[in-house]
């Protein structure tokens, strides 16, 4: 298996390619029981396209599995520019069968995946995803995924995807309330939404990997460094200050939110000094923010650091600020 990855490694790098893991539901589409379908969502079942001409359509009602899928704006643009940079796979902790019939559905030509779908009976690790079922070398691999947990052991490989709730159930099933896109009979921005925004991410991260102007075979680089590199580029330079953002007593350096702002480049602080860029807190009556306020700094919500980690980008602050009634 080693000297078969070796081979299939370089024969791909030669090509300049690298291999990209993807995921599908929450990051590519997403999909629905016919049953689960809200009565705001009844309106759909009248908009769906045909299976027959699957390339011109991004909504299916798909009855031998009862049920409805859409399929994420850009998606097409997305794989179809991906592919001259990437060797792609499909993984999915869902069935054999449903993967097969999304990979139908996003490539209805068989011209990205072929016979390059992974799914949950083919992993090795229960509840966990794993690259020993893809030929590619770790060192080569990008993975899109909105779940973090199950690459615990390929993380830096890993870029975190933000959801795709199309469907109200979708959203239910992980405890939210608001509206869905589709009972508020919108969709994700198509030249601004998610895939858009990865899809420069991925162009980036190949022209390092595969720079001219680095003095060595590319068989001995690692993509995982790249990402590395690229990710702690985001929020260079910014000085981040908490407050009140976890409970009193907890170790700051544990925090999540400590941790991915240290991954984008952020240098953080329990100390409000002169050199502080930016103070995050939900909360604009502690001192730290008042600090903020009188000094002409930053005062954003935690979210400006989630987002960013999203979108691989800084986002501007004007657009997560902390008002008075404001809640975590």
């Amino acid at each position: 298996m080693a000297r078969l990855r070796g081979s299939d490694l370089k024969n791909l790098l030669r090509n300049k390619k690298l291999y990209l893991v993807l995921d599908l539901d929450h990051t590519l589409l997403n999909s629905t029981r016919l049953l689960d379908i809200s009565p705001e969502e009844e309106y759909l079942k009248s908009k769906v396209d045909s299976l027959q001409d699957i390339l011109k359509g991004s909504l299916f009602k798909l009855d031998m599995m009862h049920m409805m899928t859409k399929l994420r704006p850009f998606v097409r643009t997305f794989l179809k520019e991906a592919s001259t940079m990437y060797e792609m796979y499909i993984y999915t902790m869902g069935e054999r069968s449903y993967a097969l019939q999304m990979a139908q559905l996003l490539d209805p030509e068989m011209v990205y995946f072929n016979s390059k779908v992974v799914s949950q009976a083919d992993c090795t690790q229960k509840h966990q995803k794993g690259l020993d079922v893809v030929l590619g070398a770790d060192s080569a691999v990008v993975i899109l995924d909105d779940t973090e947990f199950v690459w615990s052991k390929h993380k830096e490989n890993l870029i975190l995807m933000e959801r795709y709730h199309f469907f109200a159930s979708s959203g239910r099933q992980f405890g939210y309330r608001f509206k869905s896109l589709s009972e508020s009979k919108r969709d994700e921005n198509v030249n601004e939404g998610a895939l858009a925004n990865v899809l420069e991410v991925l162009k980036r991260i190949h022209h390092m990997f595969f720079d001219s102007n680095v003095d060595d075979d590319c068989m001995n680089r690692d993509v995982r460094q790249v990402l590395k590199t690229v990710r702690k580029e985001v929020l260079k330079g910014c000085k981040l200050v908490f407050s009140r953002v976890w409970k009193t007593g907890e170790i700051a350096e544990n925090q999540k939110l400590w941790e991915m702002a240290e991954h984008l480049g952020a240098a953080c602080s329990t100390n409000y000094n002169s050199s502080v860029t930016h103070v995050v807190s939900t909360d604009c009556g502690t001192d730290k923010a008042k600090f903020a306020l009188r000094d002409n700094k930053f005062l954003v919500h935690p979210r400006w650091i989630e987002a960013a980690n999203y979108f691989w980008k800084r986002q501007p602050e004007d657009q997560f600020q902390v008002n008075s009634n404001q809640k975590k």
